[in-house]
């Protein structure tokens, strides 16, 4: 009858193995990639290995509604649990309808600011709504056609299991395992502590509700599996504590790595802005520009962390890298892949586009562009609304749309021919501007003063 068994056990193992070719179910492989900076327990390793090879486990990641998108730096987690459901597993997307009223200390210096209501929740649907998209963009554009239907991302809000627990017993019956010393102990903490603002309670009190979030999940899905950035350490050995405590199940943390660029600048920030995932916040153009001027020095570490390629086809990449590094082949697959992914081939086509406009002074790019587009495009450049009267002239329209600051300047470097309205060079200050000529179809002209002064008019007709 054992035997029986050990070959029966062996068959469904070898069926699951068949019907897994593309990616590895064992995701501690993903190491081989960057992808994660520490285990815990740290001495788990095979037990992790033993446990994803011989079933589907399910694991999870935690979103807080600090902001009404999530951004490029959310972007590692998200692909690591892509990685998670192409190796045939569960995955799990904890929005903290309840724990954002907290705020996680994590890498804060000071305290949050107190979300309303409202805020909270227009900011827990922005979030769903990306975590969908990727999602489905994941399976429709980049998941092989030939492969398996990946089991679906289920996603929860953990409001709607703290709204019906009375704080008395929360307390009495969760709070009664947690160790003071043990909590004080968490890097969050100290930091905050040992700082001239310090801690408030509600924030220092955070590592009990994301560690019971985690027991929640364990006793409803089985999850056994946590994963976060690495400054999420301390919360996860809390929650592991707990567990340890209550449920007496082995469960796992893993972390990811901080990504930082060569300066030591923090991933997803750009000039001191968030790169987000929320279209109408950051265009399918920056987002895919912001990967294209990725650093050679960079390049290669995040084809490996934010792409789906295997480590042989980025060897491959690299390779051709090397051949003609002028034409930046790595950085393009790299903001393909990654524009594909979170907007879609819809959202790639309108990056192409917007910068065949820019870069290669394309008219008929521009035509397809909406003004949004357009100011995201050239953010920084001065927009003006202006009525189109008859007769206006070249120059009128340079002064109204303020590219000078004094007529005569003007008179002189459109002359000069340094003044272009959509890439064409206007040397007549006395041409009339017409719709046929200097309007685009989407009612606006992009106007240029030298090389990088851009200015944007929508008209009124």
């Amino acid at each position: 009858m054992l035997l029986l068994n050990n070959v029966l056990q062996f068959s469904k193992l070898f069926l699951w193995t068949q019907t897994r070719q593309y990616s590895n179910r064992n995701i501690l492989k993903l190491s081989e990639r960057g992808l994660y900076q520490d285990i815990f327990p740290n001495t788990a390793a095979f037990e992790i290995t033993r446990l994803l090879n011989r079933s589907p486990q399910c694991v999870y990641a935690g979103f807080d509604p600090t902001a009404n998108s999530l951004h490029v730096g959310n972007l590692l987690v998200i692909i690591n649990l892509l990685h998670w459901q192409r190796g045939g597993h569960n995955v799990i997307a904890l929005l903290g309808g309840a724990t954002g009223y907290i705020g996680d200390p994590s890498g804060r210096s000071t305290d949050r600011i107190a979300l309303e209501p409202e805020v909270i929740q227009e900011n827990i649907s922005g979030i769903k709504k990306n975590l969908e998209v990727v999602f489905e963009n994941h399976q429709k554009y980049i998941w092989p056609k030939n492969e398996d239907v990946l089991k679906p991302l289920r996603i929860v809000n953990n409001e709607t299991w703290y709204r019906d627990i009375n704080s008395i017993k929360f307390v009495s019956d969760i709070g009664r395992n947690f160790r003071m010393g043990t909590m004080l102990l968490k890097q969050s903490v100290q930091t905050r502590i040992n700082s001239q603002v310090g801690m408030s309670f509600t924030e220092f009190a955070y590592q009990i509700f994301q560690s019971y979030d985690w027991l929640h999940l364990l006793k409803e899905y089985d999850c056994r599996f946590q994963i976060g950035g690495s400054d999420q350490m301390g919360n996860i050995s809390a929650g592991h504590e707990l567990i340890s405590r209550t449920a007496k199940k082995d469960v796992y943390g893993l972390t990811l790595p901080l990504v930082t660029t060569e300066e030591g600048d923090k991933f997803g920030k750009s000039a001191g802005n968030a790169i987000w995932l929320n279209p109408e916040k950051t265009s399918p153009f920056s987002l895919y520009q912001y990967f294209v001027r990725t650093k050679d020095t960079d390049v290669e570490r995040l084809l490996k962390l934010f792409t789906f390629y295997s480590l042989g086809e980025i060897k491959d990449i690299m390779f051709k890298h090397k051949q003609h590094p002028e034409q930046r082949y790595p950085q393009t697959c790299l903001a393909e892949q990654l524009t594909t992914l979170v907007h879609g081939e819809e959202g790639l086509a309108k990056a192409l586009k917007a910068t065949d406009a820019l870069y290669n002074k394309d008219v008929n790019a521009l035509v397809d562009l909406s003004s949004v587009e357009l100011e995201q495009m050239f953010q920084g450049a001065p927009v003006v609304t202006l009525l189109l009267s008859p007769g206006i002239t070249i120059l009128e329209l340079g002064m109204k749309a303020k590219c000078f600051p004094t007529e005569s300047d003007a008179m002189r470097i459109i002359q000069a021919g340094g003044f272009y309205i959509n890439h064409q060079r206007m040397k007549k200050i006395d041409e009339i501007v017409t719709e046929s000529a200097h309007i685009l179809p989407n009612l606006i002209s992009l106007l240029r003063v030298g090389k990088r002064n851009y200015y944007i008019v929508k008209w009124q007709t």
